[in-house]
């Protein structure tokens, strides 16, 4: 559900948790099963199962706990998608040349299809929204693969759709051949 309007006109849209819990447990009970069979079945050095567990802890907490943590985020003039702290993008929305539901399998977490020059945000597979950008961008997190459609989910995809396209309506339009500025024609 969509998170109340923040004083400067922010709104927050929270995305499907459950992926993100699921791996939280998996990396975490992995990560202590490792420890545990380093540290109590092979003569391993203090040392190397301490610093093995501060790894494991980074580990699980960038990319196990920061999902839980974050919303994507609809601002004035951008909209900005996130997943944890490892994943940040913002579009200005002069940029966003179509935003619609999604209908169709996606696979979970961050990805892209190269193919298809589309990337994917997802932590469910329902609540889908595609955003179709005028020019592609490359996405280092999925290393450096270029995409002209983002399709991503939230638990509030009409009230998403609704507000982003006041806000894009309300833009001034954008005027693709106009007189030079120095006035060169």
């Amino acid at each position: 559900m969509a998170r109340p309007v923040l004083p400067s006109g922010r709104r927050e849209f929270r995305y499907g948790r459950s992926f993100f819990l699921q791996r939280l447990i998996l990396f975490s009970l992995l990560a202590v099963l490792i420890l545990g069979f380093l540290g109590l079945l092979i003569s391993t050095p203090t040392v190397w199962v301490a610093a093995l567990g501060v790894v494991f802890a980074v580990y699980i907490v960038v990319w196990g706990i920061s999902p839980l943590l974050t919303a994507h985020r609809l601002t004035m003039a951008r909209l900005i998608l996130r997943q944890g702290w490892y994943f940040r993008a913002a579009f200005p929305l002069r940029e966003i040349e179509s935003a619609s539901k999604f209908e169709g399998h996606v696979p979970l977490g961050l990805r892209a299809s190269v193919a298809r020059g589309r990337l994917y945000v997802t932590g469910s597979q329902v609540g889908l929204v595609a955003v179709k950008v005028r020019n592609p961008r490359r996405f280092w997190a999925v290393l450096g693969a270029s995409a002209d459609e983002i399709v991503f989910d939230v638990d509030a995809p009409d009230a998403l759709l609704e507000v982003l396209g006041a806000r894009t309506a309300s833009l001034a339009p954008v005027e693709p051949k106009r007189a030079d500025t120095y006035l060169r024609d």
